[in-house]
This record gives structure tokens, sequence and C-alpha cells, in this order.
């Protein structure tokens, strides 16, 4: 805004209302839910022709200042634009920092700041409850594999594992047992057929 729009703005601040800024002030009753604002507003009130005059000049007045004003705004809201323009200021970058300083206002709170406590305990005590599951489980993997039933069908596996792949010494796993078999099926493989020859005559 150059200096003519900014002393324009503020002979309009000025003139308001013939008391200037305190006419503004002036409050009158409105009516409150519940009241009956109808009869409130049809009920003319009994005025002179002099002061029905006196206050349709004002209500011009206020309208024509209700303009005035809405031009400025709009004078202002155009600068302001070509302000953000000129700094590369986008809507986007606008839209951003606004979410981050509503983010940051909620972080802020009490209520945030208590439940995020609260969600940090919770959290604490079901990775712990999780820990001790573990270790029951693990606990009880092992009573299993120390059991006899565990033991006899150990027994029965590795009596298998010698009887599909031969004689082999006790505590193999059962991938050498994959493995001697694949090996001992390609040892067995058949010779190539003779070639043939074909005689000249």
């Amino acid at each position: 805004m150059d200096r003519g729009e900014q002393g324009q703005w503020e002979s309009s601040c000025l003139s308001i209302s013939g008391s200037g800024i305190s006419g503004l002030l002036k409050t009158e009753p409105v009516a409150e839910e519940g009241e009956d604002a109808v009869a409130m507003l049809s009920a003319p009130e009994t005025l002179t022709e002099e002061e029905q005059e006196e206050l349709r000049r004002e209500l011009t007045k206020v309208e024509e200042e209700i303009q005035t004003l809405s031009q400025v705004l709009a004078a202002k809201e155009k600068h302001l634009a070509e302000i953000k323009r000129k700094l590369g200021i986008t809507s986007l970058q606008e839209f951003k920092q606004n979410i981050a300083k509503g983010w940051q206002d909620v972080t802020a709170t009490n209520a945030y700041k208590k439940t995020s406590e609260t969600l940090s305990q919770a959290g604490q005590k079901a990775s712990a409850a999780f820990s001790s599951v573990g270790s029951v489980i693990t606990k009880k993997l092992e009573d299993v594999k120390n059991s006899p039933t565990f033991k006899s069908f150990e027994e029965k596996v590795e009596n298998l594992k010698s009887k599909v792949g031969g004689a082999k010494p006790a505590g193999g796993d059962f991938g050498e047992v994959l493995n001697s078999t694949a090996n001992a099926t390609s040892t067995t493989t058949t010779e190539p057929p003779p070639e043939q020859t074909t005689e000249s005559p």
C-alpha cells in the first residue's frame, strides 16, 4: 500500500460516524434466544419526522462506511497477495505452515501430553507382557523337547532316516539324509547306449 492508500485508509477510519470510533462502540439491546425478537422488531417506535430523517441519513452513512471499508479490505488483501507472490509464498506453503502450527498447538495441550504419557506407559507394560509371554513359550517348548513323547518321536524319525539313507552314523541332520539319498540315486545311473556305427558299402 502506498502512502496515498494509507492516507485514504486513515481518513476513512477517522471519519467513521460523526463522533468518531466511539459511535461504533454504542450497543443497543439485542433480543436473546427465547425473547420475542419479532415483536421487538415489528413494534415501531413512535418517531417524529425529524428523527426518522436523521436515522435514514445515519443508515446511508453507515452503509457508505461499510462499502468503503470493504474496498479498503479488498485493496489490503490484493496487496497482501502481491507481497506473498514476490516472496514466493504459495498456498501450499501456507497450508503446510498452518498444519505444522496446528500440530504444535495440539502437542502443547495438557490433554495431548497426558494421553502421550498414558500410551507410553501402556506400551511399556505391553512390551513387558510380551517378553514374559515369550519366556513362558520358550520354557514350554524346552519342556516339550525334553518330554518322553518327543524323545520317542525323535527316535522314530532317526530310524526312518537310517532306512531311507542307508547306514549312517547317528546325529546326521535331515538335510544330510536328503543329500545322501540324492547322491545315491545319481551314482546308479545306467551306462549310455553304445554309439551306432554305420558301415560303408
